[in-house]
């Protein structure tokens, strides 16, 4: 069974950092669009950034563009978001995802065939 578990998420003041990880269990994250997607309450779940693992491209949402970087160890089956200079409007449940192999990546949330749990984080004034 394919798993996808965030980490790192938690309470900070604004202009406060994060990392996040999400580890992937029973298939390789190689050649894969992975991505990061946040839910606010009571919004849609939106995309922030999109890397595909065979040779990185990534891509941010306006919203965290210049604050937010995505990496990811394909040796650890890990997925990273790196988040600098957080705001209040970045609170959220942040997903991570990934696409089907060799598939292009998207920000769309049916590009992605398997998810995370899902990991808090909360940026406070």
């Amino acid at each position: 069974q394919v798993h996808l578990v965030e980490s790192g998420g938690g309470s900070v003041q604004a202009g406060g950092s994060l990392r996040l990880s999400c580890v992937g269990s029973g298939y390789s994250s190689s050649r894969r669009c992975m991505g990061w997607f946040r839910q606010a309450p009571g919004m849609e779940r939106e995309g922030v950034a999109t890397i595909y693992t065979g040779g990185g491209n990534p891509s941010y949402s306006d919203a965290v563009k210049g604050r937010f970087t995505i990496s990811q160890d394909n040796a650890k089956n890990t997925l990273y978001l790196q988040m600098n200079s957080l705001k209040p409007e970045d609170t959220g449940m942040f997903y991570c995802a990934s696409g089907p192999w060799g598939s292009p990546c998207s920000t769309s949330t049916r590009a992605y065939n398997y998810w995370g749990q899902g990991t808090q984080v909360t940026v406070s004034s």
